[in-house]
């Protein structure tokens, strides 16, 4: 080694117990053969309980609990027969705390006496473990933030969707769904039902009470609507009076006994405004594709045609569209 290099060692020397002890470091130097501390800083001495000139020269055995100076003189011989640097992590109850100490043991190249000299780092573990868990606190509440966040969104697009009377969808998100529905069904061979439901002309009695009478029944759909139809489901109001029901994966018989059902509720249904009791009923087109039509387009006129001749049939009633037979 030239006189050059000699120097920047030095200089290095002077400043690793400085850079140490701004990180909380505890550092302390023994001589290997004997085990004794010949150097230890600030924080190494306040950690053993005595000043720094308490500690030099003296043992890990003169010094701590017998169980504890037995440990880290194992740590020590352990070190001393490796051929570089050794980190072994210590766990152990001291001055009435749990300590949870990284350790790096290095053995130097021996000296003009011969003499050998081992060098321990201690990084307290306990503090960068306690950093790390309020780290993760605050990356699990940012996520939890985030999530509520993202439902939020959800439900503010949601309720801009739906109308505030009846709670139903409107009709252009009626639209996105039964252009997925005719998608998925002709990838998947499966089929689907549609239902018109308009509701029959008011009695006198309901229309008499104008905007007011006619919002009660529309709240009333709209319960009757969502109580009868399941998740996968699409319940919207398109229009005054007029609502539609994607049912998935149901077939034309199934949606006839399931919109049955409904339209007796709706029969039997008393609306109840300004203590009168009003009633109401509706009248439906069922059609299914592809039973019934191959294109969207002719599945949305197959079931206006079922709903005219419910119409027709004097309301209250439920009209299946033809079924599509192909040539032989």
């Amino acid at each position: 080694m030239d006189s050059q290099e000699l120097r920047y060692l030095q200089v290095l020397a002077g400043c690793l117990p400085c850079v140490l002890a701004r990180q909380g470091a505890l550092l302390a130097i023994k001589d290997a053969g004997s085990g004794r501390y010949e150097y230890v800083n600030a924080g190494m001495a306040a950690f053993l309980g005595r000043a720094v000139t308490e500690v030099l020269n003296k043992t890990d055995a003169e010094l701590l609990d017998p169980a504890l100076a037995t440990t880290l003189r194992a740590a020590d011989h352990t070190a001393l027969a490796q051929d570089g640097a050794l980190a072994s992590e210590h766990r152990f109850e001291w001055a009435q705390r749990r300590h949870d100490y990284l350790v790096t043991r290095m053995l130097s190249q021996a000296d003009a006496d011969g003499r050998r000299h081992l060098c321990s780092i201690w990084q307290d573990q306990s503090v960068a473990q306690q950093r790390e868990a309020q780290l993760k606190a605050a990356l699990e509440q940012l996520e939890q933030q985030q999530r509520a966040n993202d439902a939020l969104r959800r439900e503010l697009k949601d309720q801009a969707q739906r109308d505030a009377t009846t709670g139903l969808y409107k009709r252009s998100h009626f639209d996105d769904q039964l252009v997925r529905e005719v998608d998925l069904s002709s990838r998947e061979h499966r089929e689907f039902a549609l239902v018109l439901i308009s509701l029959d002309p008011f009695s006198e009695k309901l229309a008499g009470f104008g905007d007011a009478g006619r919002t009660r029944v529309y709240e009333a759909m709209g319960r009757l609507l969502r109580g009868n139809t399941r998740a996968m489901d699409v319940s919207c109001q398109l229009d005054e009076g007029l609502f539609v029901v994607l049912l998935s994966g149901v077939g034309l018989a199934t949606g006839h006994s399931r919109m049955e059902g409904l339209r007796r509720q709706c029969a039997s249904q008393i609306v109840v405004h300004e203590g009168q009791e009003l009633a109401f009923s509706v009248s439906m087109g069922v059609a299914s594709y592809p039973h019934t039509a191959t294109s969207q387009q002719d599945l949305l006129v197959a079931c206006q045609l079922a709903l005219t001749e419910a119409q027709r049939r004097g309301g209250n009633h439920l009209t299946l569209a033809s079924i599509r037979f192909e040539p032989i």
